[in-house]
């Protein structure tokens, strides 16, 4: 699941609703729109006895649809999308409890040894008949003894399941007990570590052998990527990175989440109720993969370069492709508004923004003329824009009607995967500023990929070019571009 990024939203003071009710409306509306995955993150702060409860919750009103682990141990690597089709997973931080058990085991294993080494100590003093000092050493032991025979002893949950039921749990058996109601730390999939007082954000985002999730808020993010971005990318090449809206947002409003989607980060959060660009953007970056809810990250986020170079946004390189975008004709306004909604006395006078936003070296912008008293505006104007890394990049398209007296209003908007768009005349529908589908409301493009590397547009090259020679120039589409951008 880390080589994905995952559409996750937020939400700011809103009123206080049961988890029960929760649960049952994620059951009933998880998979209305995808059958891939439904990731629930939880912010508890429960007790022990809450935390039996809220278990019998999940595993009482999920059922079948709950899905965690079948042991205790945390996770190698995380499952792929493809795998938990239809399934809801729980991603929240271990009970302390549990963490502790584990600390406890963990010690454990690595002193093994000690008891071998009592058991010698106490054959010597058997023979010599005098006392030996043990060091210390019987009290690790009794430690040890307590880890090793009662792996929950750590736990003061009463509900917790006993030794014979955990493993029950982790050999497959069919205990009614362990299947009916396991333990809440045995229903996380996807565990977030905490910070350690005194640890640094760096040390935090070190890679491990097991996976983890760890959270920072979007202030925290940008002094990260912009101090170690690498290390960021490496992080999340097996790892999950959740980025939310810092706590001042009270109203709602959003951050940019491009700089998290270009360091690999999987969970960004925004607040969907809320409106602007930073929405738009998201809206715009899950119209890809057939709008699934889940993006298959670029190779080059996933692994290093063969040469062992990481990804770093911030290192610019040559421009790979040419992006052509010619903005030819709008039309639909006429029937979805009325006559009177743009000017009481005439037609809209529109104009479009075309933006560009994605590494810091690919944001750019371009704007038509102003076609006036119309509500069919023809512009047939086109722009170029070099690409450095087309696989993250987004196309924004605002429609606005100019004011000589005033601002420009906003009209209509929509925002596209540029690797996903397809070469050709295409026919894009717009939206309103909640994201909404403003029905009929369409705009006419036409699109062109150009590697930088060719002189021409490909269909002009020479005949003799052979046809393998032109596959290999040609910007192949991707998966799922069918339903990022509708054709003619």
């Amino acid at each position: 699941m880390s080589l994905f990024l995952i559409n996750v939203s937020c939400s700011t003071l809103t009123n206080p609703v049961s988890l029960e009710k929760c649960l049952i409306a994620i059951k009933e509306k998880a998979f209305s729109s995808s059958e891939y995955p439904v990731c629930v993150t939880l912010e508890d702060h429960l007790t022990s006895d809450l935390q039996a409860k809220a278990a019998e919750m999940l595993t009482r009103i999920l059922g079948e649809s709950l899905f965690y682990p079948k042991t205790s141990d945390p996770l190698t690597e995380f499952p792929s999308p493809e795998s938990l089709k239809k399934r809801i997973i729980v991603s929240t931080k271990p009970p302390k409890e549990y963490l502790e058990a584990s600390a406890a085991a963990k010690t454990a294993l690595k002193d093994k040894g000690l008891v071998k080494e009592l058991e010698k100590e106490d054959a010597e003093q058997k023979i010599s008949k005098a006392p030996v000092k043990h060091e210390g050493l019987s009290d690790k032991v009794a430690t040890l003894q307590v880890s090793e025979d009662v792996p929950g002893a750590a736990m003061s949950d009463p509900t917790s399941p006993s030794p014979k039921q955990v493993a029950a749990e982790d050999s497959g058996s069919d205990d009614d007990d362990s299947k009916k109601n396991p333990h809440y730390a045995r229903l996380i999939t996807i565990r977030q570590v905490k910070p350690v007082k005194g640890t640094s954000t760096k040390d935090r985002l070190k890679v491990e052998e097991t996976v983890k999730r760890i959270s920072l808020a979007e202030s925290k993010l940008k002094d990260v990527c912009e101090e170690f971005p690498e290390e960021v990318v490496k992080f999340t090449q097996r790892n999950i990175l959740r980025v939310y809206p810092a706590g001042s947002r009270v109203d709602s409003s959003n951050y940019n989440p491009i700089m998290a989607w270009n360091h690999g980060a999987q969970m960004v959060a925004q607040n969907m109720q809320g409106l602007g660009k930073e929405l738009w953007q998201a809206h715009g970056k899950f119209r890809g993969n057939g709008g699934c809810g889940y993006i298959l990250k670029p190779k080059f986020l996933l692994e290093n370069s063969p040469t062992g170079e990481v990804f770093n946004p911030l290192k610019f390189k040559q421009p790979e492709i040419k992006f052509k975008v010619k903005a030819m004709m709008t039309l639909g306004w006429d029937k979805a508004f009325g006559k009177r909604h743009f000017d009481l006395f005439s037609p809209p006078d529109f104009f479009t923004r075309v933006l560009v936003s994605g590494v810091p070296a690919d944001v750019q912008k371009w704007k038509t003329s102003v076609v006036d008293d119309t509500w069919v505006p023809h512009w047939n104007e086109e722009h170029v824009f070099k690409l450095k890394v087309p696989e993250l990049a987004l196309l924004r398209l605002e429609v606005r009607d100019h004011d000589e007296e005033s601002q420009d209003e906003f009209e209509g908007q929509t925002c596209l995967p540029i690797h996903e768009i397809r070469d050709g005349y295409r026919c894009v529908q717009l939206y309103d500023k909640k994201g909404m589908e403003i029905p009929g409301v369409k705009m006419l493009f036409h699109f062109q990929k150009i590697r930088v590397e060719d002189a021409a547009p490909l269909s002009e090259r020479n005949e003799d070019v052979t046809t393998t020679e032109k596959q290999e120039n040609i910007v192949q589409p991707t998966v799922g571009q069918e339903d990022a951008v509708p054709p003619q």
